[in-house]
């Protein structure tokens, strides 16, 4: 107890030291924004009971927003109370913010649920044929620089209400593809911030052709059964901040996607500037991960600071034939993860195709992975390294990482194969594809 209570004094001393100036962060990108305008959803006939539908409520409140174009912009206040919805579109110039205590719930009418277009780099719906239902809160084509969309709050919820779609997933009725939660496309200068997420139908926060994003202090929960429930998906995106949040799922906690084969390729637009920071979370899937739609290209992707428990994969970069692009100069560093099935997977046979005109010779280019002072505890198996004959992945480098295994002090070794690159105090042992000295070729500057 004496110990416990000197090691607790030397945190507090610590953390009293340790000014919040001296915090890295990438949440920069996107300046904050007063809104001197400010409206309440009860001004609309907004009623907080759980059981009135508040779909028109919001539809004039935000076309209120659209149409009067106030100087700075509007804030949309949702005081205590749970609102009752449909799905809804965001406009530009707007914070939505939530009170605490203030709850958005999606209806569970699924009949009326409006059904919008295909991605264009998914070429169809993700699960299914055709279109898709659209994304619970919407936003669509909000490309000028000085526009903003903020989702601010005192820790507010939005809920989903997914139970319903997973079932019906389950049940294989899906007529389309499930809706995500929070989607935005082509748009720019987006904050989410201090808000819970729960419950989404399918993917929860995803935003697809888009810069300048921040998502920060977000809450986000959904059964660890909940199926295809990932937490966020930057997807073709391009300078997104993801810090200090806390993910619960049933599937990736983190994962950078960039479109789905041939309809990838051809639309062309690749993630790039992704910071994942801070993050704790567990899921029976992937915790940060890279994939396995990647046609786009993904590039310039920094995690750093995770921490995974009970975790299916600790860190998954994944492709397939057929996805062609690249992946490329992706740094993961200073992770802890406890109770995990694998520890690393980097493989080149992940995913299905969207159908079969993909094509076979369109292989993933994956060149410049760097993993570095990871430490697991409860690690079933350390992992693979598995690339693809034909298009060998290049530039592994492995440095400071320790997993431990459930019943002996490591994990079983990694396993490797179509890889170079290079090791340096890597326990278990890794393959002999990767070299044994700190200072070789592609890996000289990443340890």
């Amino acid at each position: 107890m004496f110990r416990f209570l000197i090691t607790l004094s030397i945190l507090l001393s610590y953390f009293n030291c340790f000014s919040l100036a001296s915090v890295v962060t990438c949440s920069g990108i996107v300046p904050m924004r007063y809104r001197n305008d400010k409206i309440s959803i009860t001004d609309f006939g907004g009623v907080g009971d759980g059981k009135t539908l508040n779909t028109k409520a919001f539809l004039e409140a935000i076309y209120r927003i659209q149409h009067l174009r106030r100087s700075g912009g509007t804030l949309l206040f949702i005081p205590p109370g749970v609102y009752l919805t449909g799905s809804f579109n965001l406009t530009s110039h707007m914070t939505l913010y939530l009170a605490k205590g203030a709850v958005i719930k999606a209806t569970q009418d699924t009949w009326n649920w409006p059904l919008i277009a295909p991605l264009p780099s998914y070429g169809r719906g993700r699960e299914r044929p055709g279109g898709r239902y659209m994304s619970f809160i919407h936003g669509d084509g909000l490309q000028d620089v000085f526009e903003k969309i903020s989702f601010i709050g005192e820790n507010g919820t939005i809920d989903g209400q997914g139970a319903i779609w997973w079932n019906m997933w389950r049940q294989r009725t899906l007529p389309f593809t499930r809706p995500n939660l929070i989607e935005f496309m082509n748009s720019r200068s987006i904050i989410i911030s201090n808000v819970i997420f729960q419950n989404s139908p399918f993917w929860n926060i995803h935003p697809v052709y888009c810069s300048n994003v921040v998502i920060r202090y977000v809450t986000i929960l959904a059964p660890a059964d909940s199926p295809n429930t990932d937490g966020i998906d930057p997807d073709s995106s391009s300078n997104v901040c993801i810090e200090d949040s806390y993910i619960s799922t049933g599937d990736d906690l983190v994962a950078v996607k960039s479109g789905w084969d041939e309809y990838g390729i051809a639309y062309g637009h690749p993630s790039s500037g992704i910071t994942i920071r801070r993050v704790t979370g567990s899921s029976p899937f992937s915790g940060i991960a890279v994939g396995s739609e990647t046609s786009g290209g993904v590039e310039n992707v920094l995690a750093e600071h995770i921490n995974l428990y009970n975790v299916g994969v600790g860190i998954h970069v994944k492709t397939n034939i057929g996805r062609g692009g690249f992946i490329r100069n992706i740094t993961v560093s200073d992770v802890y993860m406890e109770n995990a099935r694998k520890g690393i997977k980097i493989a080149g046979d992940v995913g299905d195709h969207p159908d079969d005109k993909f094509n076979p010779n369109a292989l993933p280019v994956v060149n410049g992975i760097t993993i570095k002072d990871v430490w697991g505890t409860k690690v079933q198996q350390s992992g693979l390294i598995q690339g693809l004959k034909n298009s060998p992945f290049t530039g592994i480098c492995l440095s400071n990482i320790n997993l431990h295994g459930v019943a002996g002090p490591t994990s079983p070794p990694l396993k490797c194969s179509d890889v170079s690159g290079s090791a340096y105090q890597v326990k278990p042992w890794p393959c002999s594809e990767l070299s044994g000295s700190q200072q070789t070729g592609a890996c000289s500057n990443h340890f």
